[in-house]
């Protein structure tokens, strides 16, 4: 019933503007259409003149009302970077924003047609051309150049103590991997991915690196303050990683791997502080449209301490026993019982 009221609504508006429009038309053929013209220039350069302020007005309350609500302050120190070359981004085309159209709807109304003025053409000017040419490209210039330096130093090289973490999409979820106290991952190989068997990465597991290496699905940790260093893959289309949270996105290739690094700066409980929501998680968002089930592709992080990190790691199992039980330790083995003598059974 509403949606019916809606486009009732929107039809009769419709009809009401084309009869307003058809009405000004036969009062333009009454008065003459000299002088029709003219008043709709005044009533158009007046509009224009209410469009900015009302504009500029909406712009304001627009940034009072939603600056750093959508996504909360970078939680990241390569979001700090990120966010620094957005603001800087914004200062310059604001300054622009402002002057251009100030000037645009101010001219409008002002110098709207008059018989008491004349319009004065101007065909040709050096000193304005080489002006507008050339403040534009040095902004251009220092902005591309504030990406230069700041794109080298975020996918540079991760430091040598960062933890590393392989994610792996598919379609629709993530799946992740730790190396365990070797601190390497190890090698795989596509042909043996069989979930069935317990081998959904395709472990090799012949390597003794892969021995002790630890997978999840869905939830990745990691730590705070501590750099990570991602080794990203996807298993059949391409996917990308996206930390909005973090101000980061890179794609998920199959058979390319890509990384990227950054120092988580908040814990999740920081975050859910800052934000009062009780519920709050980093998301992990497929930014790569991949299939029917791509709006379904969330995965969540976990930031949090060392010593919480230490004792969610130590309380998974590698992989590597998961799918050789007869290799874990921690299983005790069947045992058959042995027949006492004969002697003591006939006794």
């Amino acid at each position: 019933m509403q949606t019916i009221f809606v486009i009732a609504i929107l039809v009769l508006g419709f009809i009401v503007t084309f009869q307003i429009a058809k009405a000004s038309e036969y009062v333009a053929v009454l008065r003459g259409l000299e002088t029709s013209r003219k008043q709709s220039n005044r009533i158009n350069a007046a509009l224009l003149l209410v469009f900015l302020i009302v504009g500029l007005i909406g712009v304001f309350y627009a940034n009072a009302k939603l600056k750093g609500k959508i996504l909360g302050a970078p939680a990241s120190d390569h979001g700090v970077l990120v966010d620094r070359m957005l603001y800087v981004t914004l200062a310059i085309t604001i300054i622009v924003f402002f002057v251009t159209q100030i000037l645009l709807f101010w001219f409008s109304f002002k110098y709207q047609e008059s018989d008491k003025r004349k319009a004065f053409y101007f065909p040709h000017n050096n000193k304005l051309e080489v002006i507008w040419t050339a403040i534009p490209a040095i902004t251009l210039t220092i902005l591309v150049g504030f990406g230069i330096f700041y794109w080298y130093k975020i996918t540079g090289k991760a430091p040598k103590e960062a933890m590393v973490v392989e994610v792996v999409g598919k379609q629709f979820g993530w799946m992740y991997r730790y190396p365990g106290a070797d601190k390497e991952l190890g090698r795989k190989y596509f042909k043996n991915i069989n979930a069935e068997n317990n081998n959904p990465l395709g472990q090799i597991w012949e390597d003794g690196n892969n021995h002790d290496d630890v997978f999840v699905e869905q939830e990745m940790h990691l730590v705070v303050n501590k750099p990570v260093k991602l080794v990203i893959g996807a298993q059949d289309v391409i996917h990308s990683v996206g930390l909005p949270h973090f101000r980061l996105k890179t794609d998920a290739v199959p058979g390319t791997p890509t990384t990227m690094w950054f120092t988580p700066t908040k814990t999740t409980k920081q975050m859910k502080e800052e934000t009062g929501n009780p519920d709050f998680t980093f998301e992990l968002a497929c930014d790569q449209m991949c299939g029917r089930g791509h709006w379904s592709m969330r995965g969540t992080i976990i930031v949090e301490t060392q010593e919480e990190f230490d004792m969610w790691l130590a309380s998974k199992k590698p992989q590597y026993l998961v799918a050789n039980p007869d290799k874990d330790p921690s299983i005790k083995k069947d045992t058959v019982a042995t027949p006492a003598p004969i002697a003591a059974v006939i006794k």
